[in-house]
């Protein structure tokens, strides 16, 4: 991040987001073929919530572009059969739907590219249903593999940073389905943003802007499972769906990246055989609509009980337990969240300041990519949230006691790193 942009973001409280109504009407969305600045991305898109599209030449130098592909643009069933093996993978039914989702199994890896190669022989179609690779966590279990490179772009990723930090999980996957594989409507987890780039073969995408959802939710208030459906003009099962934009469409060809933004519902389509790698991610740009999915989740929960909260004991408690089942996380579990990302870059400012400090290498690899008005910008994003959390009710009646800091301390730490810094690094 520059000088500009740092100046430019740091006054912010709330993120201005323009309106997304030129998507509506023009149902176009940029393409990036030439290189452009980290800054300019950020403006143009992170702090907007605007979609767009990389070219293939950000992903031409990526192993697995090289590797997983034959010279006929295919996967490349044969290397690999020679890279995973036995390796257990996570594959979801297309053909078959479970509470608005597609059910899943565990198959040896092998297995599934033997069903892929019958399917193809088969004139795509399995008495097995069309089966669908998603959600494999490939760089977790083969670090040492290194087939691909995060852009820069996509690289301010608090999500996968607090994962690796706590050593739990992570939300870097892979994709590889054959043509007419898909994945019902929905909006990333969190409401973080994700990026999918196509390593081989070609994707439909459906996108609706943030709020468009609600026009597509039945009488019962459930989201649509499949936006192409003829039940959608059913007025008796879904009275607002005429109220909907159209959604924009996107073909990404092989190589390309899409950027998907906060929010933005969407439904994707495997026009050929296809491997994808897709990540999910928030930083200081989107850590507010975090937030606000967090409070809508809980409030959703509570109204869900609330006939039991005079009987319930820790009625509060057991709200925040639900909360988590359903959602993956708790407010407890999103403060410590906020308290790692705020310590990994006091901890890197500090180490620009002191060269007795040290931060952790590989932190301080991406921190020193973004450099140090980004770290500044990211703890004042950190103290705004803290801040909401400090004032929400429902925080105040969780047991602090369990939790691992202090939310008051921790910005007074934030804003006393800023000031000591500034001037130092911070122009």
């Amino acid at each position: 991040m520059d000088r500009d942009s740092y100046h430019n973001c740091c006054s912010l409280v709330k993120i201005p987001r323009q309106s997304y109504d030129q998507f509506w009407s023009s149902h176009f969305v940029e393409y990036i073929d030439k290189e452009i600045s980290y800054s300019t991305f950020f403006k143009k898109y992170l702090l907007p919530n605007h979609p767009c599209v990389f070219s293939r030449r950000f992903t031409e130098d990526w192993r697995c572009r090289k590797q997983w592909v034959t010279e006929e643009g295919k996967p490349n069933f044969q290397t690999l059969l020679q890279e995973f093996d036995e390796t257990p993978v996570p594959v979801a039914n297309c053909n078959a739907k479970e509470y608005n989702a597609n059910p899943k199994l565990t198959m040896p890896f092998k297995e599934f590219i033997h069903y892929w190669k019958e399917y193809i022989q088969n004139g795509n179609s399995s008495p097995k249903g069309c089966l669908y690779l998603k959600d494999w966590h490939m760089a977790r279990d083969f670090p040492e593999h290194n087939v691909y490179t995060t852009p820069v772009f996509f690289s301010s990723d608090w999500l996968n940073e607090y994962w690796n930090t706590i050593e739990v999980d992570d939300y870097r996957f892979v994709y590889m389905g054959p043509k007419g594989s898909w994945t019902p409507f929905h909006a990333d987890v969190f409401r973080s943003y994700s990026w999918s780039a196509n390593i081989c073969g070609r994707k439909k995408w459906l996108l609706y802007p943030p709020g468009q959802e609600e026009f597509l939710k039945d009488t019962h208030g459930n989201l649509a499972y499949d936006v192409t459906a003829a039940e959608l003009r059913d007025k008796g099962l879904f009275p607002q769906s005429d109220k909907a934009c159209q959604p924009l469409e996107i073909i990404q060809e092989a190589g390309e990246i899409i950027f998907v933004p906060s929010g933005w519902h969407h439904q994707v389509y495997n026009l050929e055989d296809t491997i994808s790698i897709n990540h999910n991610w928030l930083n200081g740009c989107n850590i507010d609509i975090m937030w606000q999915f967090l409070q809508n989740e809980l409030s959703a929960v509570q109204r869900e009980i609330e006939e039991w909260r005079a009987t319930m004991d820790s009625w509060h408690q057991h709200c925040q337990t639900i909360m988590k089942s359903c959602s993956g996380i708790d407010y407890g579990e999103f403060a410590s969240f906020l308290k790692i990302i705020a310590e990994n870059r006091i901890a890197f400012l500090s180490a620009c300041s002191s060269a007795n400090t040290e931060c952790p290498r590989h932190l301080s690899e991406t921190l020193t990519a973004l450099g140090s008005h980004h770290a500044a910008f990211d703890l004042q994003r950190v103290v705004h949230i803290l801040e909401c959390l400090i004032c929400s009710e429902d925080f105040k009646r969780l047991d602090h006691s369990t939790l691992n800091l202090q939310p008051e301390v921790l910005v007074q730490k934030i804003r006393e790193t800023i000031h000591s810094t500034r001037g130092q690094h911070l122009p």
